[in-house]
């Protein structure tokens, strides 16, 4: 084999027994944004650390804030971090390098609106390829610049100060489209609101009150008041339900096993993908013990399921489940019958074309899978008896990674993947966790 190619063998046995995932990927990222953006010194612990979080972390160094993380035990990074404050960010040197987070690039759009300095924002040449018109389209109606005019893609020089308060109605459900002009409103004399076709993510409006910012919400609308200047807070990170996913799924998959996932963030945006294995007769369930904050969370318990059947997921449930679609449809290729994801559009535009990939991967399986407009249709295979010697391609991403390593570790036949170390975006120690289950 290649040197990027990683041969992923089956399970040695049933998945049994208790474990953890890293911290929430989208947590991490607001908990190192908007303590940076705050006065004073914040303590936060449980942050992911993984590529991705670590790109935001090295740009609010760069924008002047003082980042003190420590690696624990648990491989989780805590520590302080001490924000601009009322001063607002530095002017930095160069251009501030966003790797391949989306969510960092587009959150830094609305951190740097509101203040008079010029900032181009760049990334890997995924991130580059990605659409950022949906982000600076409502901070130029605040009274932001982008620089060069008409752009789509990175990279882009934002030009900030002198925001007006807006009121959007955002295209598509977004939380990172919704956070960045709730950020930018901060700063703006009046109130921002967002109105969004169908709810998505709501990390935002639950963390700012930690950080002493107000916020109302309702299921498809959130609003902050300026101007209002956050100040130090303490956040603890609960365990990332999108990782959790891929354990779930796993375990659902291998026959005879039975694992719970705990401390897990159990967000009612977020564990969607719970709701759609239910749908598909999956033996799956959660079951609430704290909250860190706002944020509640407890534990995942997955377990096998041999009669799988296929479902119709609604076009309003799709931004809760986006990160979790590719898994749920290698699962749904193992059910009777067909399962329809309606309006997933928005995955040709993530990491990289994720409809794409879906299809080509599961048509390696034989897996019949066609799109009608934007709604993808997979018509599922009991008994799936995988073929030896198959190569999957990550395309780079993280997700992709993931799900096609699972056809290897669920099955009875090795599967080669492509880049698989692109899962340190998100969960560095998947195999590991996923291979202790199993011993």
């Amino acid at each position: 084999m290649s040197d990027n190619i990683t041969v992923i063998k089956p399970l040695e046995g049933p998945m049994h027994g208790s474990t953890r995932v890293p911290g929430d990927k989208s947590i991490s990222h607001r908990a190192v944004l908007f303590s940076a953006m705050a006065e004073g010194t914040s303590r936060v612990s449980g942050v992911l650390d993984s590529a991705d979080v670590r790109s935001s972390i090295g740009a609010v160094r760069a924008l002047g804030a003082q980042v003190s993380l420590e690696k624990q035990a648990d491989g989780s990074l805590a520590g302080g971090i001490t924000g601009w404050g009322a001063a607002g960010p530095s002017q930095p040197a160069e251009p501030v390098d966003c790797g391949n987070s989306g969510t960092t690039v587009r959150l830094l759009m609305g951190i740097l609106a509101p203040w008079d300095i010029q900032v181009t924002l760049t990334g890997d040449s995924s991130l580059c390829k990605r659409p950022m018109r949906r982000i600076t389209a409502p901070l130029m109606k605040m009274g932001a610049r982008f620089l060069p005019e008409g752009r789509e893609t990175l990279p882009i020089t934002v030009h900030g100060g002198g925001l007006r308060p807006l009121t959007y109605d955002a295209p598509m459900a977004s939380a990172q489209l919704k956070t960045a002009v709730l950020l930018a409103g901060m700063y703006a004399s009046g109130t921002t609101t967002v109105n969004e076709p169908a709810p998505s993510r709501n990390h935002t409006e639950l963390m700012l009150p930690e950080y002493g910012v107000a916020t109302t919400a309702g299921a498809c609308t959130a609003s902050v008041t300026g101007p209002a200047q956050p100040q130090a807070g303490e956040v603890l990170v609960p365990g990332d339900p999108s990782s959790a996913a891929f354990l779930a799924c796993a375990a659902v998959l291998r026959p005879e096993s039975s694992i719970q996932i705990e401390d897990v963030s159990l967000n009612t945006a977020r564990i969607g993908f719970v709701r759609t294995l239910e749908r598909m007769g999956a033996q799956v369930s959660v079951a609430h013990t704290g909250a860190a904050g706002k944020e509640p969370y407890g534990i995942i318990e997955a377990c096998y399921t041999p009669d799988l059947r296929g479902c119709e997921v609604p076009a309003d449930k799709i931004a809760g489940i986006i990160d979790e679609i590719p898994v749920l449809a290698l699962v749904a290729a193992h059910a009777h019958g067909i399962t329809v994801f309606r309006q997933v559009g928005e995955l040709r535009v993530k990491e990289t074309d994720r409809l794409a990939a879906i299809m080509d991967g599961l048509a390696k399986l034989g897996v019949d899978t066609w799109c009608e407009g934007d709604d993808l249709y997979i018509e599922g295979q009991p008994g799936l008896q995988v073929p030896e010697g198959l190569e999957f391609d990550s395309l780079g991403d993280h997700r992709l990674a993931m799900t096609w390593s699972l056809v290897g570790l669920t099955g009875k036949v090795p599967a080669n993947i492509k880049d698989f170390e692109a899962v340190c975006v998100s969960y560095p120690g998947f195999l590991d966790d996923i291979e202790r289950l199993a011993r």
